[in-house]
This record gives structure tokens, sequence and C-alpha cells, in this order.
């Protein structure tokens, strides 16, 4: 299987993502902390980007394994893997490719389930490399309802994939994610962006799921 297949190039994200990254709000920052906190074991991580979560996985955790298709990004990564505190192995391959050599005891997913391709076929994947019992922890951006989700539409139908590595802004993510065969075990919707912010992205969900024993 030949790189242009396992792997994507976005030029312009990758440019101007560590950026956003590095400036992230403290409100989402908090939320990043939240959504690892008590993991432990074998985790996979998907869509790593710049390894923010990194530094904030939790000492009981043995193994992180972190998928990030986009080369630049994935170089910053394994930077920040290294200075880590726990083991970190970075996979420069879409999710799509990735073959789970054993189960992991969760998976988390930040900021990624808007820009894969089919997030119904990724979850599905994610929920058979779970263990029985294993958790999805999740810090998603989903879809609005009113005028946010009418811009939403429209922005994921002209200028907002091709500018933000395919992220697509309006996305039932949650239900994505019971459909696929988790059982949600929470779920609450955040706002940490300030509201002047003129973008399509507006809720956050941050949740905990499992794949039943």
């Amino acid at each position: 299987m030949t790189a242009t297949t396992t792997t994507v190039h976005h030029p312009f994200f990758a440019r101007v993502w560590p950026t956003i990254a590095a400036h992230e709000t403290d409100t989402l920052r908090a939320l990043r902390r939240e959504n690892l906190a008590g993991l432990s074991g074998r985790v996979l991580e998907v869509g790593a980007g710049t390894g923010t979560n990194f530094a904030l996985y939790p000492e009981a955790v043995e193994h992180v394994v972190a998928i990030e298709p986009e080369p630049r990004l994935a170089a910053r990564a394994r930077q920040a893997g290294a200075d880590a505190s726990v083991r970190v192995d970075v996979r420069c391959e879409t999710v799509e490719h990735f073959t789970a050599e054993e189960p992991f005891d969760a998976v988390v997913c930040s900021l990624v389930l808007c820009s894969v391709e089919d997030p119904d076929m990724v979850l599905r994947q994610l929920h058979s490399w779970l263990r029985p019992g294993g958790q999805l922890r999740y810090l998603e951006h989903v879809a609005s309802g009113g005028v946010r989700g009418r811009f939403q539409r429209l922005a994921d139908a002209t200028f907002h994939p091709r500018l933000m590595g395919n992220c697509h802004s309006h996305r039932h993510t949650e239900q994505s994610i019971a459909e696929a065969g988790f059982d949600v075990d929470h779920i609450r919707t955040e706002r940490p962006l300030p509201v002047w912010v003129p973008l399509p992205v507006a809720e956050f969900a941050l949740g905990r799921a499992h794949r039943p024993a």
C-alpha cells in the first residue's frame, strides 16, 4: 500500500493548526484534561494533531498509540511524544488503514471525527479494536440547530473542509457513536469558544461510551 493512500496532505491546515492548538482557550484545555481523566492501560488516540493531549495523560496509562495521517503534524506529534511522561508511539497513517495488533483498553477521539471521510465506518472500526468493556472517550464539536446549523451546512458544502483539513462542522456524532454499537455512559454539551468567534464550530460534546462486555 503506497504512502499516498495511507496519509493525507493538507498543507494550509498543517501550517495554521499548530498556532490554533497552541492558543486554545483555558476552557477547551480543561475539557481535554477531563476527557483523559482516569484512563489506564493501552490507549489508541485517533487524530493526534500536534500531540496536544500527550502531556495530559494520567500516569496509569502504559502506552499510547497515536494515529496522525498528516505528515507535518505527525512530525510535531512525535516531538511532543518524546517529552511526554507516558510512552507514546505516533503512526503516520489514516485510521482507515490502521491495523490493531491487540485490543485497546480505551480509544480517545479529540476533534477528529469531524474530519474522517466516513465517521460511521470509523466508529465501527474503533468499536472492534476495544476489549469488551473498553472505553471510548470523545471531545468533538457537533451539529448546531437554527441559524448556526444552517451556517454550518453552508460552510461544510463550501470553504470549511477545504481550509480546515476536511473538518465538517455539522455532524451528528453522538448518534453515530450509538449506532456503531457503543453504550453511551455520559455526555454533555459545552461551548468553550468565545461567542464572538465567527466560526461554524459552536457546541462541543464531551462524552464517555463503552463496548458492551
